[in-house]
């Protein structure tokens, strides 16, 4: 009898999509399914807060090789935080799926640092089965040519250098500095609400914080050819150096019983934690409102309070059947009827901690 060399199986590439709240992660994502052709596309898609919302709208994108069932959400917190917990028990669930899908896509919440993540693919359970494709980082143009990353962070820096106890940089710049730092594309988002000069700036801006040689490209409502996207073919796990995170005096890992990182665990993982302590996400159940001018008047009056950066969701409108999506960041509410048939409604308001939730219940339920 000869010797037959064992069939080797192709690893299964994931992409995982970065990027601040409300640069336009959901949007780009969804293009880049309803563009995936005949690809069976896994999504993961990790919710900050108790209340799903971008696993419902990516599952009704319509393409019959993504169905319902093939869109996880964890909603127990950042991703990169439940490594153990979730995201790997979940994509040990996803190889075990026959078909195996062709390709996983991650969409991270705006809090996640990517780089946990990544690491989290070297683990023996995955690493055999799937490699990382590259991770995708979306920067909102028309949020940094304005000189702020989602909301207004200005009166937000304001705030934080009245508090004599911070002594280190905005969170929220450790977050933008290292989802840049670990991408093998960045897409710069809502390229039509800026001008040549404004994008400009945007580019210099994030040229900063990039490694080198990393590709940048632009969009506007996420219209992205998953040719583009997918196939990068980067083996990101096998390619960490220059991807660190930079600023790991804020994303610390701690040696106490809370925020352990044990590098030789007897289960061979490896734990990491951050903090999230300066957000916060709450959901408040919305009232009828009396026009979609009136409800985005009211989410307008929310994002203008200080400390809040996002509300997303859905709402109803008196004389109405189907709810609205509401998807709004910074200055910008944008809004439109749901095309399916549920009627639960629900908007999460997302800020730093300090946020008036009281104040965001008035103006909404």
């Amino acid at each position: 009898m000869s010797f037959q060399p064992p069939v080797m199986t192709k690893k299964i590439p994931a992409t995982v999509v970065t990027g601040f709240l409300g640069s336009g992660k959901t949007t780009l994502i969804r293009h880049l399914i309803e563009g995936a052709g005949d690809r069976k596309i896994a999504l993961i898609v990790n919710e900050f807060g108790d209340m799903g919302f971008d696993g419902e709208l990516l599952a009704s994108c319509g393409n019959p090789n993504c169905t319902e069932d093939d869109v996880v959400e964890l909603k127990n917190g950042c991703i990169c935080c439940t490594v153990a917990d979730e995201f790997l028990p979940t994509m040990e669930m996803l190889l075990k799926r026959e078909p195996r899908p062709d390709h996983i896509v991650i969409e991270t919440s705006g809090l996640a640092l990517p780089q946990p993540l990544v690491q989290a693919f070297q683990w023996p359970s995955v690493r055999a089965s799937v490699t990382v494709d590259g991770v995708i980082t979306i920067a909102d143009a028309a949020a940094l040519s304005e000189g702020h990353y989602s909301a207004d962070e200005e009166a937000i820096a304001r705030q934080r250098q009245m508090d004599e106890t911070i002594d280190h940089d905005s969170p929220i710049d450790e977050l933008f500095t290292d989802q840049l730092k670990c991408a093998d594309m960045i897409v710069i988002s809502k390229a039509d609400l800026v001008d040549d000069e404004a994008m400009a700036r945007v580019e210099t801006l994030i040229a900063e914080h990039m490694r080198e040689g990393v590709k940048i490209i632009h969009s506007a409502k996420g219209n992205v050819s998953a040719a583009v996207l997918l196939g990068l073919e980067a083996g990101v796990e096998d390619n960490l150096d220059g991807r660190e995170a930079a600023h790991g005096h804020h994303h610390h890992h701690d040696d106490d019983d809370d925020h352990d990182h044990d590098d030789d665990n007897d289960d061979g993982h490896h734990h990491h934690h951050h903090d999230h302590d300066d957000f916060h996400s709450a959901v408040v159940p919305p009232r009828t409102f009396a026009s979609v001018e009136a409800l985005k008047d009211a989410v307008a009056d929310v994002l203008a309070q200080p400390g809040v950066l996002r509300v997303k969701g859905y709402a109803a409108v008196e004389g109405k059947k189907a709810r609205v999506v509401v998807q709004a960041v910074g200055r910008r509410v944008e809004s439109w009827f749901d095309t399916g048939a549920d009627v639960k409604t629900g908007l999460v308001v997302i800020g730093l901690k300090d946020f008036d939730l009281a104040s965001a219940n008035e103006k909404l339920a």
